[in-house]
């Protein structure tokens, strides 16, 4: 039997009682073809109910292949899908619509794609093999309904800006949203507001005030999502962002690891804001995939909200996560002196959930911060130094999905670096030990970022999700998340270890440290 492949997250909504995800999907094989619309509901965002899928390719208008889109809740109550459909053999991108068959049905089983697709058709200004990826619309003042479509002008990303007065009938702007040199295509556009006050999410037409908007776009150059904060110029149809956010490849990212494609929305039933991203397999070995039965998961959903900085986000497992714990160890005010590991005991490590948090009482051990480091990235960095290496404050953190001897395993550590008058803290989740299985395509990789921590009480924060192939990170009460796939031999089921270390000179004290085994939801 083949395995099944699943991609990029679309249209995630809450309707009537029901979370609905769609997401790109092969039911016929591992590979990028034969892609549809899958289609799971669920009460709770925990356990789901699988349907038939919901846009599959079938029309003119989409013959070609049914990619990735997003949900509007029109006036009414009444869902509307936007999604990007392929016409030819060239690639020939255009944008449809998609409405349900029965708003009786709960679970929005059917739904239509009428015949007065396609809605939007690229102009000769416009790159129509890199077109697509339409974004939830919002309603401005004046009451028109506006999207984003992501695309490509020679290196230039775009973000470009349609307007609609009844959803039908749609105009390009004169200029494009936002735009970044260099950065090559945009795939995957994601435009939200986030409030200045509290944690709250807030609706994608929200045009009150103490608001700051949040451009997020993929990019398959690198294959990670970038980010920035800043204002919408609602007048003049500009985003600008912030001094304070970097438009590039060296902006800050939603998750630091492998996860892409990501799609947010609004939660009414809980005042939030819920992002959900995609996390391919990293083992480049064709038969593993058959034999497992699938090729990517879907991340789970994070609420996610402005920093009280204001200059970037926050993210966090969705509160619903904790209805999976089952037993519980916890352990406190245990120090680690160099080179020393404590084993968590009492849980299964391989599917895990674990909230930590070490203290250190000096900074004056912190190693000096490397000019030459000042071109890299932190992953570079990571990849340098290692969790072995010792150093003065860290590495620290927690060895995931070990062998009891640690010929395999996946950590997730901080290094406190003094840089000039401040200090760095670099957070890495180092995969390059996972495994001892062999193969040129398994990509064993270290992924690392900076955190923006005031170190002023001297603790840092861990939380990291582990389920047998993933292992997804939280630093600093989720101001940096890493995402890292893993596929041990020997560290696996009841096999699995899990231990918090300590390689550095600084003695580290785990002041709490709670872990909970995780039970497996239901997927009918």
């Amino acid at each position: 039997m083949p395995s099944n492949i699943q991609i990029d997250p679309n249209a995630p909504m809450y309707y009537n009682g029901v979370y609905h995800l769609f997401y790109q999907y092969n039911p016929k094989g591992s590979t990028m073809n034969n892609i549809v619309w899958a289609h799971s509901v669920s009460k709770d965002l925990i356990n789901w109910i699988n349907l038939e899928p919901a846009i599959y390719p079938s029309k003119p208008f989409d013959k070609y292949g049914t990619w990735s889109g997003s949900a509007t809740i029109l006036p009414g109550n009444k869902p509307i899908i936007l999604y990007t459909g392929v016409v030819d053999a060239n690639m020939t991108q255009v944008q449809n619509y998609a409405v349900p068959a029965n708003l009786s049905d709960p679970y929005l089983r059917e739904w239509i794609k009428p015949d007065n697709n396609p809605l939007i058709v690229p102009d000769i200004s416009i790159n129509k093999t890199q077109f697509r990826d339409p974004t939830t619309a919002w309603m401005g003042k004046d009451g028109h309904w506006r999207i984003i479509i992501g695309s490509l002008r020679k290196k230039r990303g775009l973000a470009i800006m349609y307007r609609s007065k009844d959803f039908m009938r749609w105009i390009k702007a004169k200029h494009p949203l936002h735009s970044t040199a260099n950065t090559g295509n945009w795939e995957c556009p994601d435009f939200f507001p986030v409030s200045l006050q509290g944690t709250n999410g807030l609706d994608t037409s929200y045009n009150g005030k103490n608001v700051k908007y949040v451009l997020k776009n993929s990019l398959p150059v690198t294959v990670f999502e970038y980010y920035t904060i800043g204002t919408y110029d609602a007048k003049q149809e500009r985003y600008i962002p912030d001094n304070t956010s970097v438009d590039g490849w060296k902006g800050l990212r939603l998750d630091y690891g492998i996860f892409y494609a990501s799609k947010s929305f609004y939660d009414p039933s809980k005042d939030r804001r819920i992002v959900w991203g995609w996390s391919y397999e990293s083992d480049g070995v064709p038969y593993n995939e058959n034999n497992k039965g699938w090729a990517g998961i879907q991340a789970i959903p994070r609420k996610v909200w402005l920093d009280f900085s204001g200059k970037q986000l926050v993210q966090w497992p969705i509160e619903e996560l904790k209805t999976l714990r089952k037993q519980n160890v916890q352990l406190s005010n245990k120090k680690l002196d160099k080179g020393e590991k404590i084993e968590v005991k009492g849980i299964t490590a391989s599917q895990a959930d674990v909230e930590v948090t070490f203290s250190f009482s000096s900074l004056d051990k912190a190693e000096t911060f490397d000019p030459n480091w000042d071109d890299l990235y932190a992953q570079d960095v990571c990849a340098i130094k290692g969790s072995t290496i010792q150093g003065g404050l860290g590495p620290f953190g927690l060895a995931t999905l070990a062998s009891q001897n640690l010929e395999e395993y996946t950590p997730v550590f901080f290094r406190v670096i003094k840089a000039q008058e401040k200090y760095k803290v670099l957070m890495c989740s180092d995969a390059t030990r996972s495994t001892t299985q062999h193969h040129n395509a398994t990509r064993k990789s270290s992924f690392a970022g900076y955190v923006d921590v005031d170190l002023v009480d001297k603790k840092l924060s861990l939380r990291s999700l582990i389920d047998n192939s993933v292992v997804e990170s939280f630093g600093a009460g989720g101001k940096i998340c890493i995402t890292s796939r893993a596929y041990p031999t020997l560290a696996i089921h009841d096999k699995a270890h899990l231990f918090a270390f300590n390689n550095g000179t600084e003695i580290i004290t785990i002041e709490t440290l709670d872990a909970w085994s995780m039970d497996t939801p239901q997927i009918n």
